[in-house]
């Protein structure tokens, strides 16, 4: 199995723009780092001993008000490797109503909540006052939290701008400006709000830009906001890592409903991929009339019910969690060792953050990717512009070696929500996207539609020969 260097750097990526002076040496541990005696109680209290390595090389720095550009696996820590420096040289100011004194931007409203959780104990250590503006959810609290102050803001790009538009946030205190998954945001389309938000921060500011690529917007940000940046890489990329294991199945096109089933109902936790919120859904009800505890998550879904779901995975309740690529970054989920492509992703960006979302924090994990032997040739272009080389094995539902590779097993086959068992369709190939049937509307529902013509054509046919024979 090949993984790239541990440069950090994906390949075919450009080269990391950096600033002239030398960076600070990293540090040992998080008391020589002159952190506040409470923030010290914090970690301590949180069993957070040592720092991690993207920790323990932006610390120093970070912690100087130094810009920076800060690459790390996920899952390395690098939330308080932001967070800490940017709290800390927080501690002590009053934000006046509407004008917080430093800004988080996440691309997802998932990412955001998590930034916030991870930082919130400290924030209260330090008596700093944080705020939470996303989609999804009403902004009447989020405007109300901004009017009574917050030191601290964590935004999606999206909500942030319409209540900057509302005149129910201003920017110009914030001394401390973090873009966390840069690259992320970018592919997201939200490019030109980053760009409002850093243009309105006060000027002579700290940014600190993280990203897990580098390309043509990203490297646009890094040049033209922030000034002189010291350049932290350390780790493999998201999903890249020596103690994640890659597996491509073949399967047979008619035969990949029952082999994502059997893996769905394993022993244990799974997070499926899938490319559209229509085949999630399908999947889920599928999982879920089968007697596997499966959930759904993708953009259609209203906050609360995506804040639902993923507390629900994350305890246990629910084992299948069925996921667009809104999952794909900004997920952390304790001890999730498989991740499952049901659609593999085209772009090489799209697997390594799927992939990144097991194996984190050092532990180990598998990524399964299902491909009929048709699609291997573009599957195996993508891994390899990922940098994978990944064990290729053929397998059928209800084989040893599929079991032995993802721990699938027989559903229960008992509903979970009343009504009929679930059954396996005639037509293998079309019961969700990614098992068959073609995202193009202008064919018209692919294969099952034409499998339906064809019946009914062999059905008039047989009446005729009855009408004749009688």
């Amino acid at each position: 199995m090949k993984h790239p260097d541990d440069s950090g750097i994906a390949p075919g990526g450009p080269a990391q723009p950096g600033g002239t002076t030398p960076a600070r040496p990293p540090a040992v541990s998080f008391a020589e780092l002159g952190l506040p005696a409470e923030v010290l109680r914090t970690l301590s209290g949180l069993g957070v001993r040592e720092p991690f390595p993207i920790q323990a090389a932006a610390l120093p720095d970070a912690l100087e008000g130094r810009d920076l550009l800060g690459r790390g696996r996920t899952g390395s820590g690098k939330t308080l490797a932001f967070g800490l420096p940017l709290l800390t040289r927080t501690a002590g100011r009053r934000a006046p109503s509407k004008q917080p004194l430093a800004l988080i931007l996440a691309p997802t409203r998932e990412l955001a909540q998590q930034v916030t959780e991870a930082l919130a104990p400290y924030a209260e250590a330090l008596r700093l006052r944080m705020a939470t503006v996303v989609g999804g959810v009403s902004t009447g609290r989020q405007v109300a939290a901004l009017r009574e102050g917050a030191e601290v803001v964590v935004a999606t790009p999206g909500r942030l701008h319409d209540l900057i538009e509302r005149n129910a946030c201003s920017l110009g205190r914030v001394r401390i400006t973090v873009l966390d998954e840069a690259d992320q945001m970018c592919d997201l389309g939200f490019l030109p709000q980053v760009v409002d938000a850093l243009e309105r921060v006060h000027r002579d500011g700290q940014r600190m830009l993280f990203s897990a690529t580098l390309d043509r917007d990203v490297e646009q940000l890094v040049r033209r906001y922030l000034h002189d940046p010291v350049v932290h890489s350390v780790d493999p990329s998201a999903g890249t890592a020596p103690t994640v294991e890659h597996h491509v199945l073949v399967v047979h096109g008619p035969d990949r409903y029952a082999v994502t089933t059997e893996i769905a109902a394993r022993d244990g936790r799974v997070l499926l991929f899938l490319d559209t919120k229509h085949a999630v859904d399908q999947l889920t009800r599928h999982l879920r009339a089968s007697g596997v505890h499966a959930g759904a998550l993708h953009s259609g879904r209203s906050q609360p019910q995506r804040t639902r779901t993923l507390e629900q995975f994350k305890h246990g309740r629910i084992t299948a969690l069925v996921a667009t690529n809104v999952a794909a970054r900004g997920l952390h989920v304790d001890d999730l060792d498989l991740v499952v492509n049901v659609d593999p992703p085209t772009d090489p960006k799209d697997y390594v953050h799927r992939a990144g979302r097991t194996a984190r924090a050092g532990e180990s994990g598998s990524v399964v990717t299902l491909v009929e032997g048709g699609r291997r040739g573009e599957t195996t272009r993508m891994l390899t512009g990922a940098g994978i080389e990944p064990t290729v094995t053929r397998v059928r539902s209800g084989e040893a070696e599929l079991s032995r590779i993802t721990g699938a097993r027989a559903p229960s086959g008992i509903p979970l929500d009343g009504g009929p068992a679930g059954t396996r369709p005639k037509n293998g190939n079309a019961p969700f996207r990614g098992l068959g049937t073609s995202k193009s509307p202008s064919r018209g529902g692919g294969s099952s539609r034409k499998a339906a013509e064809a019946r009914k054509l062999a059905e008039a046919r047989k009446a005729a020969r009855v009408r004749r024979s009688g």
